[in-house]
């Protein structure tokens, strides 16, 4: 299953200038062994080896205390995702609905989720909690994007946080020659690549075009996107990150496109 989302597959274009190409005892609410659903707005101190497990029981912290991590939803598996534990259909059910509540949480569009220092990962019940009955999923916003090994702290609360403006300090920046191989960074910290606009490159029914087409495409409209994000400079260095079949099948039609920075 998918459990983070931004786990992308990534394929990686040339720019003008670079490549780019654990149960518990308990069973109280916030237990994986719980029938009882945890509870929105819950915050927990996660490290980023807690995001790859299938539940977690973590203790739910004050979100006025250091936290890493912020239950935004809370589902139901239907019966449609299957009746046996771990059954495929309940991480491609849990999966649309983190997808689609982490942006709305944020307030954020599809463009801003593709530059987000955030990611969100999901949690279901531990095998004794769904042996009991549990059903319930529940979808965090982390803080920090997929891969990071240190989660950074969230502020109190996360909900709106993309609205009306995006923070530096959650959106993605690179700091290196080149965005591939660069150190990926908050944009509030020293940075020579930033992660400056999107671009569409299909309709949402559109088949997808191949990864080389994807590439054209993406390289041919960040050039011009990032012209314009920088006042037409007379030159410039701009990078792409396209994202391949997966993700179109998933609905993204999106290239992210990075500016190069003079930090």
């Amino acid at each position: 299953m998918l459990r983070r989302g931004a786990r992308l597959g990534l394929v990686l274009v040339l720019g003008v200038l670079v490549l780019s190409a654990c149960s518990t005892p308990f069973t109280s609410a916030d237990s994986a062994d719980s029938t009882t659903p945890p509870r929105t707005g819950s915050c927990r101190d996660l490290d980023a080896g807690d995001l790859d497990a299938t539940s977690n029981s973590s203790a739910v912290v004050p979100c006025s205390h250091r936290h890493t991590a912020q239950t935004f939803l809370v589902g139901t598996l239907p019966r449609s995702t299957g009746s046996a534990y771990n059954d495929a259909r309940q991480g491609t059910y849990a999966d649309a609905a983190c997808a689609q509540g982490f942006a709305t949480y944020l307030g954020a569009d599809a463009g801003q989720v593709l530059q987000a220092w955030l990611s969100w990962s999901w949690f279901g019940p531990s095998e004794h909690g769904w042996q009991r009955g549990a059903r319930w999923f529940r979808c965090d916003v982390i803080g920090g994007p997929s891969g990071v090994k240190t989660l950074d702290a969230l502020p109190e609360s996360a909900a709106g946080l993309f609205s009306p403006t995006p923070p530096d300090a959650w959106l993605t920046c690179s700091q290196g020659a080149e965005v591939v191989g660069g150190t990926k960074v908050a944009c509030s910290q020293p940075h020579t690549w930033r992660a400056a606009t999107t671009v569409e490159i299909g309709k949402p029914a559109a088949s997808y075009p191949g990864d080389h087409s994807v590439g054209v495409r993406s390289q041919e409209r960040c050039h011009d996107s990032i012209g314009s994000y920088l006042h037409h400079p007379a030159s410039f260095g701009f990078a792409v990150t396209s994202f391949g079949a997966d993700r179109w099948a998933a609905g993204n039609r999106l290239s992210l496109c990075w500016a190069r920075t003079s930090l």
